[in-house]
């Protein structure tokens, strides 16, 4: 699908669902990650990201384009256009948009796995232990208790 195709099936969308006309750009964004799609407020365009119509089919996109419509038609008409506002739950509901896109297949099962790099400064004099997430110039500080000179170490978890 095309970006010309899918600026078609949003306008088609939202004739039927919400009885009004869409007027701005929609497109694929390859760059999200975790969302299937996502509505910008200062240009009113509608993101979408590929990923899902790959992997998940038509009916799926069809979803994330009708929520991504809801925050569309909500804040043009400045209604409660977020998640948590009751105009945006009602319109939901009254044309069966999802609340959440089911999550990925491809990423269903894996973790990210983050580092867990920590820093571990010793002091010199008294032995002292100072354990930090993020790194710092041991030459630029001294130990609280004796005022002794510290050392570098990295711990991994």
């Amino acid at each position: 699908m095309t970006n010309e195709e899918l600026q078609q099936l949003v306008e088609e969308l939202s004739r039927a669902y919400f009885n009004k006309p869409f007027r701005h750009q929609a497109m694929f964004n390859s760059r999200l990650k975790t969302t299937g799609g996502r509505y910008l407020l200062r240009t009113h365009h509608i993101e979408i990201n590929p990923k899902y119509l790959l992997e998940c089919g038509l009916d799926e996109l069809k979803g994330i384009v009708k929520h991504e419509l809801c925050h569309y038609h909500l804040h043009l008409e400045n209604k409660g256009y977020q998640h948590r506002d009751r105009d945006f739950k009602m319109l939901m509901k009254q044309t069966g948009a999802p609340r959440h896109c089911q999550m990925l297949p491809s990423l269903v099962g894996k973790q990210r796995v983050r580092s867990h790099k920590r820093y571990l400064y010793t002091c010199l004099s008294c032995g002292q232990n100072y354990e930090r997430r993020k790194r710092m110039n041991p030459d630029r500080y001294r130990c609280g208790r004796c005022e002794g000179r510290l050392t570098e170490q990295v711990l991994q978890r």
